[in-house]
This record gives structure tokens, C-alpha cells and sequence, in this order.
């Protein structure tokens, strides 16, 4: 079965944005140092304010993005190409 990326994508940046907001959650309640992580991952995220908030979002959401666009032509090609020469 051939997977489409955007579906791949949408799936996957949703998850990661739904990830972030909950490690914001957490860092903000329990005073944890998380931030200094997304501060390494995430350009122009600066702890916290709300417009830094909705920068991470809203990259985070494009990471899982670019991760469908990126990963399921090549599993596809895989699935195709080389997958089908070995079974």
C-alpha cells in the first residue's frame, strides 16, 4: 500500500504540535527546563511568550509537514522499486 504524503504529513505535524503544547503544559506547571530544548529546535522560539507559543505551533505542524513530504515518496519508492525485486 503506497502512502500519501499529505495525509503522512497532516498526521504527523498534528501530532508533533499536539506533543509541543503538551511539553509547554508540563514545562509551564512543573517548572522544567524543556524550553532550553525547543529553543535548540525551534528558530525565533524564545521562552515564553505567546506570540513564541504560536511560532513553535506552528513549526512544529511544518516539521511533521515536511517529514510526510520527505519520508513517503521515498517509502513508496522502496515499496515499488526495491521491496518487489526481493519478494
Amino acid at each position: 500500500m503506497r502512502l500519501d504524503w499529505k495525509v503522512l504529513g497532516f498526521a504527523t505535524g498534528t501530532f508533533l504540535a499536539i506533543t509541543y503544547v503538551l511539553c509547554v503544559v508540563y514545562d509551564i506547571i512543573f517548572s522544567q527546563q524543556m524550553y532550553q530544548t525547543w529553543m535548540k529546535l525551534l528558530p525565533g522560539f524564545v521562552w515564553i511568550s505567546w506570540g513564541s507559543f504560536f511560532l513553535g505551533l506552528i513549526e512544529t505542524f511544518f516539521y511533521g509537514i515536511y517529514f510526510g513530504l520527505v519520508f513517503a515518496p521515498l517509502y513508496n519508492l522502496f515499496l515499488t522499486k526495491v521491496w518487489k525485486e526481493v519478494a
